[in-house]
C-alpha cells in the first residue's frame, strides 16, 4: 500500500513538472519575438578582444558555441551565458502586457523563490538560443550584465565597468584587469573592487590558476574553485 501511494505521488510530481515546463516553453516561444524587439542589439561585432573572449568563455561558459543553451561542463554549474541572459530578458528587463505579463510575473516569482532548482529558466534559454545567434547573445551579455554599484548607481556591462573601476576602455584593460571583471560576474557586489577587495583578490587568484591549467574545477558544479589555493 505504501509503495502504491509513493508511486502515485512520484507520478503526480513528474506530471506536474512536465506540465510546468511545457507551459514555460510555450510562453517563452510566444514572448521571445516581442522581448527581443525591445533589446538594443546593434550588430554581431564582438565588444571583446580575441584574448578577452577566450578568458571569459573559459571561465563562464566553456562550450558556449557548442551547446543549445544548456550545459553541464566541468566547472560550469547550472548556469550558461545563454541562461543568464534568458533570465534577464524574459523575466526582468521588459514588462510583458496582458496574459503574457501574468505568466511573466508568475515565472519571476518562481525564480526569485527557487532559483537553484527552477527549470523554467532552462526552457527560456532553449528558446533564446533558437532565436538569437551566439554572437548576439555574447554581445548582449557583455554589454548588459550587472557589474555592481558605484556611487549609488548600477553599473551595467563590462565596457561601463572598465571605465568605472579602471578609468580606461575595455579593449585597453590588462589581462589582470579584465580577469577582475570576469571574477566580479559571479557576485558583483561581493567581489567588488572596493567593497569586497579581499574576496575579489582571492577569486582572481583562483581564476588565474584555472586559466593557466594548474588547477581544474572539482566536478560539474564547482564554480567556487575553493581547492585552487596556493597548495593546490
Amino acid at each position: 500500500m505504501y509503495l502504491k501511494v509513493s508511486a502515485k505521488i512520484l507520478l503526480s510530481s513528474v506530471l506536474i513538472v512536465i506540465v510546468y515546463l511545457t507551459i514555460a516553453l510555450t510562453w517563452a516561444s510566444l514572448s521571445v519575438e516581442y522581448l527581443l524587439t525591445e533589446e538594443a542589439i546593434a550588430n554581431e561585432e564582438s565588444i571583446l578582444t580575441i584574448k578577452q573572449n577566450d578568458i571569459l568563455l573559459k571561465i563562464k561558459d566553456p562550450t558556449f558555441y557548442e551547446h543549445a543553451g544548456l550545459d553541464l561542463s566541468q566547472g560550469q554549474g547550472l548556469t550558461t551565458i545563454t541562461s543568464s541572459l534568458a533570465r534577464d530578458i524574459f523575466l526582468f528587463r521588459v514588462k510583458l502586457p496582458g496574459i503574457k505579463g501574468s505568466f511573466q510575473s508568475f515565472y519571476r516569482g518562481v525564480f526569485n523563490c527557487c532559483k537553484k532548482i527552477d527549470l523554467g529558466r532552462d526552457m527560456m534559454a532553449l528558446i533564446l538560443n533558437k532565436n538569437l545567434t551566439k554572437e548576439l547573445q555574447l554581445q548582449l551579455y557583455v554589454s548588459s550584465s550587472y557589474m555592481g554599484s558605484y556611487d549609488g548607481r548600477q553599473i551595467r556591462g563590462l565596457p561601463a565597468a572598465a571605465e568605472t573601476y579602471f578609468n580606461k576602455p575595455l579593449a585597453e584593460l590588462s589581462d589582470d584587469e579584465f580577469i577582475a571583471l570576469v571574477a566580479m560576474l559571479k557576485a558583483p557586489n561581493y567581489f567588488h573592487p572596493e567593497k569586497g577587495a579581499k574576496h575579489l583578490e582571492s577569486r582572481i587568484y583562483k581564476i588565474k590558476k584555472i586559466l593557466a591549467g594548474t588547477c581544474k574545477p572539482d566536478g560539474w558544479f564547482d564554480t567556487e574553485y575553493k581547492h585552487c589555493t596556493s597548495g593546490a
